[in-house]
């Protein structure tokens, strides 16, 4: 897989689990902390490359994080899987389109694509509409690479839980979120890596998503010269639980920005 060699920037635009960090309802010390770092929104990263901008999951808490980030235009969205943690902002692109005046393209598996489209039904249906809706066109993905603003990306197949979500690797990253098992055929695509995205939810198991100490094992096992923790619930208070990881191994927080080189050689 070859690609540009500019330099790629990641922004985690939200690090947190499902429900978010402060939990409704809840008052234990991370959810009261008064670090920044632990106040997180549900999972989602942002690309740029070559002034192209690139999303990874638009979740319920899009809106904000893009006024947050200063995002002024979406080139793609890539979509890891479709619960609704990553796919319940996506009616939020709308500004993207009046701006840009064109449709956005949006990327996922056939599954994925399959209930976006049921989701947002309204977006697709073939008749007219008093009132606007996402301009989208539609891109399925099956394992192959492919490219995207001058980046090759390769899907990563992952299990969480039962279920089949997508990782990406682009140039010398990967980003690997909601998953409990990255299969050994997955590994092997992951090798020779700078920078290393891997869900790491808690200490305590749960039955779809890795715990710091799985994770360590994968950041063990592929080497990458930099890994940041991702999905995180309150269980992880950030400055406590960054002590305990070694030096390459950090938490991701939201507002983190990361410059990676943007060419790989397979």
């Amino acid at each position: 897989m070859e690609g540009n060699g500019a330099a790629v920037r990641i922004t985690v635009l939200g690090s947190g689990t499902s429900v978010g960090v402060p939990t409704i309802g809840c008052d234990c010390p991370v959810c009261r902390s008064n670090d920044p770092r632990d106040k997180r929104l549900r999972p989602s990263v942002l690309i740029e490359h070559g002034g192209r901008s690139i999303v990874v999951d638009t979740t319920p808490d899009f809106r904000y994080k893009a006024l947050r980030a200063g995002l002024r235009r979406v080139d793609a969205i890539l979509f890891t899987h479709s619960h609704a943690d990553h796919i319940l902002g996506l009616d939020d692109v709308r500004p993207f389109n009046f701006h840009q005046r064109g449709p956005i393209p949006i990327f996922g598996s056939p599954d994925t694509i399959r209930v976006i489209q049921h989701v947002f039904r309204y977006v697709f249906e073939d008749k007219p509409s008093q009132s606007s809706v996402p301009r989208l066109k539609i891109n399925t993905l099956n394992d192959e690479p492919f490219e995207l603003c001058g980046l090759s990306f390769l899907p990563v197949p992952l299990l969480h839980g039962d279920g089949k979500v997508l990782g990406f690797r682009f140039g010398y990253a990967a980003y690997l979120t909601d998953h409990s098992e990255v299969p050994e055929s997955s590994l092997q695509l992951l090798s020779g890596l700078d920078v290393l995205f891997l869900d790491a939810l808690r200490h305590k198991p749960h039955p779809t998503h890795s715990t710091v100490e799985q994770s360590l094992k994968v950041v063990d096992r592929l080497k990458p010269k930099r890994a940041f923790f991702t999905h995180i619930c309150h269980d992880l208070p950030h400055e406590q639980t960054e002590k305990a990881l070694p030096p390459h191994v950090r938490l991701a927080f939201d507002g983190l920005q990361i410059e990676v080189e943007g060419s790989h050689a397979a």
